[in-house]
C-alpha cells in the first residue's frame, strides 16, 4: 500500500509518524510549505508534488492533512482517481460537501475514513467500555469539556476565518460531539449558546451545547479557545443510574468509577487504563491500515463524520439563532 499524504503541517506530520508504523509505503507529500514538505522527504522518503492530479497515479490511498475548507475538493479528485481517501476531522465545511464526498466515494467503490481521534484515547476508550458493560447502568448525562487557546492570528490562519473553518465550534468541538454521540446515540435535537469577542488580541470564543439522543440522554459539550498558551485541558464525566465515571487530564488517574451499590462509605476506584505505548494518532492510523489492506474492523467510518458534523453544524445554527435545531437521520 503506497500512501500520499496533502498536507505538512502539525496533522501532516502526526500522520506520517503513524504510517511510518505500518507497513504502508509512504509515497510522498503535497504541501504549500516548501520547507515542511522537505523536511518530511528527508525523514520518511517518498516525493513532493504540486498538487493532488500529480500524486494520485503513484499512491493507493489520499490522506487529506489539510484545512477543512479543501477536503472537499481534493477527496473528489482521489476518488475520481479511485483512490481510498483518509480525511481529518471534520468531513467538511459544509454537509452538501459531505454528502457529495460520499457519494463520490461510494460511486467510485473507494472507502473513506474521517480521522476523529478521540475515539482511540485509552481514557475515552476505557469509559465507553464501562457504559457498554453495564457497570454505570443506564447512561443518563454526559458531560464533555475540551479548552485550549486559540490557534494564532496570522493574515493567512485559516482558523480564524469562519467561512473556512466553522470556528471553535467546528473545529474543536467536533471532537465531543463525536464522542457524545458513540456513548449516547443519535442526537435529536441541539441547543446551543457562544461568548465570542474579537476586539481583543487572542479571540474569546467559548461554547456550550446541549445534545438530546433519541434514548433521552442528555449531553453536555462545553468547548473554548478562551485558555492562555500553551494551556490544553479536557474533561469527561458520565453518569448512569448506577454509577458515575469521571476523568480529568489534570489527574493523574486514568478514569474514576463511582457505583452506588459500593455504598457511601466506599472509597473511589480509580482505573488504571491502557498503557500509552503509543500515540493514539498512531493507533488510529494502524486500525485504518488495517480496515484498508484486510477490511479489518474499524471504530470510525465516513458516517460518524457525518453525523459528527451535523451536530456541529447545528450547534453553530442554535448559537447563532437562539432556538433548538432538530435533527433528521
Amino acid at each position: 500500500m503506497r500512501v500520499g499524504i496533502v498536507g505538512t503541517g502539525f496533522m501532516g506530520r502526526t500522520h506520517a509518524a503513524g504510517w511510518a508504523e505500518t507497513p504502508a509505503v509512504i509515497a510522498g507529500f503535497v504541501s504549500k510549505d516548501g520547507a515542511t514538505a522537505v523536511s518530511l522527504q528527508n525523514q520518511y522518503g517518498g516525493h513532493i508534488y504540486p498538487d493532488v492530479d500529480s500524486m494520485v497515479a503513484d499512491v493507493d490511498v489520499v490522506d487529506i492533512c489539510t484545512p477543512t475548507f479543501l477536503h472537499h475538493q481534493m477527496a473528489l479528485q482521489a476518488a475520481a482517481a479511485g483512490k481510498h481517501i483518509v480525511c481529518e476531522k471534520p468531513l467538511a465545511r459544509t454537509l452538501a460537501q459531505a454528502q457529495e464526498m460520499m457519494e463520490a466515494c461510494d460511486a467510485a467503490g473507494v472507502k473513506l475514513l474521517v480521522a476523529h481521534v478521540v475515539r482511540f484515547f485509552p481514557e475515552y476508550v476505557l469509559a465507553k467500555q464501562k457504559v457498554e458493560s453495564g457497570e454505570v447502568g443506564k447512561t443518563a448525562v454526559i458531560r464533555l469539556k475540551r479548552g485550549t487557546f486559540q490557534p494564532k492570528k496570522a493574515q493567512d490562519n485559516w482558523f480564524v476565518d469562519f467561512e473556512k473553518s466553522g470556528g471553535m465550534m467546528l473545529d474543536l468541538m467536533i471532537h465531543d460531539f463525536d464522542y457524545a454521540r458513540w456513548i449516547g446515540g443519535e442526537v435529536v435535537q441541539v441547543y446551543a449558546k457562544t461568548i465570542r469577542n474579537t476586539d481583543t488580541e487572542a479571540d474569546v470564543d467559548h461554547g456550550l451545547a446541549i445534545l438530546t439522543h433519541a434514548d433521552g440522554t442528555i449531553s453536555h459539550v462545553e468547548g473554548s479557545w478562551a485558555y492562555p498558551p500553551p494551556l490544553f485541558r479536557t474533561r469527561l464525566e458520565i453518569a448512569g443510574d448506577n454509577g458515575l465515571i469521571q476523568f480529568d487530564s489534570e489527574k493523574m488517574a486514568a478514569i474514576n468509577l463511582h457505583l452506588h451499590e459500593r455504598g457511601a462509605d466506599a472509597p473511589d476506584v480509580p482505573l488504571p487504563g491502557s498503557p500509552l505505548d503509543e500515540s493514539p494518532y498512531t493507533t488510529q492510523i494502524k486500525e485504518f491500515y488495517d480496515y484498508l489492506a484486510n477490511d479489518g474492523a474499524v471504530r470510525v467510518t465516513a458516517v460518524d463524520g457525518y453525523k459528527a458534523l451535523q451536530i456541529a453544524l447545528a450547534a453553530i445554527e442554535s448559537s447563532q439563532t437562539g432556538q433548538p435545531i432538530k435533527l433528521g437521520h
